[in-house]
């Protein structure tokens, strides 16, 4: 069982500034302020400035999951065991038998998740004090999310594909066309396979070796637009908070955000499941993800979009760096492919030019037990004469 453990995390407080050294040398003559004070006739409003606060940082142990630290032991976890070949298989039949246990106890919440993702969105939204506050950062949240996928499909990925292959990317755009409209409908990278196929193979004449390779894994690990909305979201749920994001802080939401989108699964909204790594990570309440979820079946399609885009465009880089060593392939195989005919072509001659040799099975000599030769001779008797 996974516990509750203690991770350095970098704390800021507020303490009030230590005096300077001038303040300390410096002397003030109290009597003759006092005197000069007494002197004026008019009223005056005293200020009181309080003392200078400054923002201190220092690192201390806090409660919390280290999922950075969990990530990196079982990255290492799984390279040893597959290191080890046959010896680790009883550990690997261990973690099958617990994923069958884990998907048998999901099915059988998923049957009750409906009522209870109304409860968690009812509850919240009777928690909030500023609803038309709240309404508006969401509003701006998912304009941020969308603009933000929209530079990153529209130019950032373009300019990439241009870079590379000197080509028109937006003439790419139209050949993907169907499978970018597919996965704003079905919401699944997964789902959106078979017509992303389609797209690159008929209709950008792509190579099938390429594809067949370059998609499935793709459609599993690259997840870009599913990493810039869970970046967007822990930056969103902590203002919301009232909680202020050093540099150190916003590199652990990338990073997180990255390393988790790459083990979300190809399904509609996995990538709620994996925000719970990137808040416990900065220190971020993770009950405020129930917030998300209301707006959350939108961008879903949006980012699930960009990621079989992404998928795409990076299929089509690869076959134009690889497309000179797939020709060096074909026309080696298409060489061998005409030695072999030749030479079974000059076999085939040869046989229809070696002369036949009679034996007792080649007509007319076949039913016979044996063959005549120049040595066998027929006496024939002369006929009797009357």
């Amino acid at each position: 069982m996974l516990t509750t453990e203690e991770q350095i995390q970098t704390v800021s407080n507020k303490v009030p500034a230590p005096p300077s050294p001038l303040d300390l040398i410096k002397p003030v003559n109290i009597t003759s302020l006092q005197s000069n004070l007494t002197q004026i006739n008019s009223s005056i409003t005293e200020v009181n400035t309080g003392p200078v606060m400054i923002t201190q940082k220092k690192l201390e142990f806090k409660g919390g999951m280290n999922v950075l630290g969990l990530i990196g032991f079982f990255i290492a976890f799984g390279i040893s065991m597959g290191k080890m070949g046959d010896q680790a298989k009883i550990m690997a039949d261990f973690f099958n038998i617990l994923n069958e246990i884990i998907m048998k106890l999901v099915s059988m919440i998923m049957w009750y998740s409906p009522l209870g993702i109304a409860s968690l969105i009812c509850g919240k939204i009777a928690a909030i004090k500023d609803l038309e506050t709240v309404a508006r950062q969401l509003g701006m949240y998912m304009v941020t999310v969308i603009v933000g996928l929209v530079i990153h499909g529209g130019m950032i990925l373009p300019l990439i594909f241009f870079t590379v292959t000197r080509k028109n990317p937006y003439a790419f755009y139209g050949g993907i066309f169907q499978a970018w409209i597919t996965a704003l409908g079905t919401a699944s990278s997964a789902g959106t396979l078979p017509v992303t196929f389609r797209c690159l193979e008929e209709n950008l004449k792509i190579d099938k070796r390429v594809t067949r390779f370059v998609l499935p894994i793709g459609a599993t690990i690259n997840m870009d637009g599913t990493a810039l909305y869970e970046a967007v979201a822990a930056i969103f749920i902590a203002q919301m908070n009232d909680v202020s994001l050093d540099a150190g802080q916003i590199a652990t939401v990338s990073l997180t955000a990255t390393l988790a989108s790459v083990g979300a699964a190809s399904i509609p909204s996995a990538g709620l499941v994996t925000m719970l790594l990137i808040l416990t990570a900065v220190g971020l309440p993770t009950q405020d993800i129930s917030l998300l979820i209301a707006v959350d079946w939108l961008l879903d399609r949006m980012r699930t979009s960009i990621n079989v885009v992404g998928d795409s465009f990076g299929a089509g880089i690869i076959y134009h760096l690889s497309k000179a060593e797939l020709a060096a392939i074909d026309a080696k195989h298409d060489i061998k492919d005409g030695t072999d005919m030749v030479k079974m072509h000059l076999m085939n001659h040869k046989v229809l030019q070696k002369p036949v040799r009679e034996d007792i099975n080649t007509p007319p000599f076949s039913g016979y037990a044996s063959l005549p030769t120049d040595e066998y001779q027929v006496d024939v008797e002369p006929p009797l004469s009357l």
